[in-house]
């Protein structure tokens, strides 16, 4: 199996055709980068977005998290992570209180 790489200039992205929107990775996510957004054609009505790729801090923690392997981050080598600030913690426990969608404002 070869190795996958990530697109230009992505540091996480997810493949929606194995996505099941269970949110896990969503409620994992420590820099608010990832929120469920409406999707009419999704079994369960929502599915993973990444809403604001630039706060991504390359922890890995939704890809480790994903149980069906729809969720990947780049490698370190390949891509210049954010560090983790007070205002993506924020946003963190801001889609965590919205349900794990992205609230107005942000």
């Amino acid at each position: 199996m070869a190795l996958m790489t990530a697109p230009a200039n992505t540091p996480v992205w997810v493949s929606e055709t194995n996505c099941k929107a269970c949110d896990k990775c969503v409620d994992v996510c420590p820099a608010g980068v990832l929120v469920m957004r409406a999707e009419p054609t999704s079994v369960l009505g929502s599915m993973i977005e990444v809403a604001v790729p630039e706060a991504c801090i390359g922890c890995a923690e939704c890809e480790l998290v994903c149980p069906d392997f729809a969720i990947f981050v780049a490698d370190r080598k390949e891509y210049k992570f954010a560090k983790l600030t007070k205002e993506s913690k924020a946003r963190t426990q801001a889609i965590i209180n919205n349900n794990y969608r992205m609230p107005a404002g942000y």
